[in-house]
């Protein structure tokens, strides 16, 4: 394998594998999110990368963590096995981060203010192309730069939108790898049993909130001329993403 590797290569933000370090451009919000990680990295959760510091060309430095991400993390949690494992490393994550106290100073992307009562720092992107797969074991979580303080049924939601999933059959078949339209009722049950809720009273509904609640953090992020949400908007996914809310409010009955 040659030194440096293209993990992605948009324009915005090429990330580069060196040996067992990836580089990565700097955010607003990098400094927050190092101080999350080496919290992370101090209780002795194995699944977050490990902070390295500022290279000479300005990037982050972070730990290489081996394995299958991105597309590939959608046939994953077509199964029972990924899904509940899924599930169980979020609330393993939720356990960890629990006793995080972010600095006076700290900075979120689309957000400002600090953590409320019963807010702890969510992932804030936490999909199955997150996260680090061998088999259909997660082993690792990506792309931390949407953390941010939230009720955990915030990332409990969020991620089921994904894998319940919250989208029509043709695109469940077509590009989410279901063999056949799933049952989403019993896969947003499966997920939440195994991330340890009692039931499942009102998860429609924070599923349907965080969705908007996630288009209006985008549209504020395009705002403030951050990318990629700059090139969203200009594209029509925002548009996109607005329409995937309105199916959701139109179909809660396939999951309760």
């Amino acid at each position: 394998m040659p030194d440096d590797e293209v993990l992605q290569d948009e324009p915005h933000r090429e990330i580069v594998r060196v040996g067992d370090s990836v580089r990565r451009p700097v955010q607003p919000w990098s400094a927050t999110v190092h101080a999350l990680l080496r919290h992370l990295e101090a209780v002795g959760f194995p699944y977050a990368p490990r902070v390295l510091g500022i290279d000479g060309e300005g990037r982050e430095v972070l730990t290489y963590l081996d394995g299958e991400s991105g597309p590939a993390g959608w046939a994953k949690v077509v199964d029972d096995d990924g899904l509940v494992a899924m599930a169980r490393l979020l609330r393993d994550y939720h356990e960890a981060v629990a006793g995080f106290r972010p600095s006076a100073g700290a900075f979120w992307a689309g957000r400002t203010e600090p953590p409320g009562a019963g807010e702890v720092v969510c992932h804030g992107d936490f999909g199955p192309w997150n996260l680090v797969w061998r088999g259909t074991r997660p082993v690792g979580i990506l792309d931390w730069d949407y953390a941010w303080p939230a009720r955990p049924v915030h990332d409990v939601a969020y991620a089921l939108e994904y894998v319940a999933p919250f989208r029509a059959d043709d695109e469940c078949v077509r590009w989410l790898r279901y063999p056949a339209p799933p049952d989403r009722r019993r896969r947003l049950e499966r997920f939440a049993e195994a991330y340890g809720l009692t039931s499942t009273a009102g998860l429609v509904d924070e599923v349907i909130d965080q969705q908007q609640l996630v288009l209006e953090r985008t549209r504020q992020l395009a705002a403030e001329g951050c990318e990629p949400q700059v090139s969203w908007q200009a594209s029509g996914a925002l548009d996109r993403i607005a329409e995937r809310v309105r199916w959701s409010r139109a179909h809660r009955h396939l999951f309760s």
